[in-house]
């Protein structure tokens, strides 16, 4: 079962792409209102981890990670949009946290990280992945032993089946349901990289 475009085709699917223009419409002054970082992955993060953040965008998620892993720490900002990774640097110095974020340029379909992680989110762009069971596999690679892999994808263009679809395409892979957070408007699973 491949379900890599969830009901779109390979072009409907480069246009359900974020566009860096529409970043400081998602990530401003009100979002942490409804989305705190520091609240959703205090529970999972713990300073000196390595942590990915795939799919960054503007570093909203990044800044808030890179805050609870400290100086120790390293969250690696992971986008295929150049200008939101530009974004994102400029965020981190202006926060004080460029020594603890590093931003990545993604392949199209490929992360393209050799690093091992402790924690990986795909905070609301699972839907605009060209093919969700490569992702995955990609993710279970990269992460350690009982490395956990935060997803939550927004209700507004991912329907109930299709979420499921996305949990059972992770169970094939390897991983286990270790939890199911609450994060407003979305659909969130907690998995954990199993034996």
């Amino acid at each position: 079962m491949n379900i890599g475009h969830i009901g779109y085709s390979l072009a409907e699917k480069k246009k359900l792409i974020c566009p860096w223009q529409l970043a400081p419409l998602i990530d401003n002054r009100l979002r942490p209102f409804v989305h705190n970082p520091e609240k959703i992955f205090a529970p999972y993060v713990a300073e000196g981890m390595t942590v990915l953040d795939v799919g960054c965008g503007a570093g909203f998620t990044s800044l808030g990670l890179a805050r609870i892993v400290g100086d120790r720490g390293l969250v690696i900002a992971a986008d295929i949009q150049s200008k939101m990774l530009r974004m994102v640097k400029e965020r981190a110095v202006r926060a004080g946290l460029s020594n603890r974020i590093r931003v990545h340029l993604c392949e199209p379909v490929h992360i393209g990280l050799q690093e091992e992680l402790d924690f990986a989110v795909a905070f609301f762009m699972v839907h605009e992945v060209p093919d969700v069971r490569a992702f995955l596999e990609e993710i279970y690679k990269l992460l350690k032993a009982d490395g956990r892999f935060f997803i939550t994808e927004p209700k507004i263009h991912v329907g109930f089946r299709a979420f499921r679809r996305v949990i059972q395409e992770s169970q094939e892979v390897g991983f286990e349901i270790a939890e199911r957070p609450s994060v407003r408007f979305g659909q969130t699973v907690l998995l954990v990289k199993g034996n």
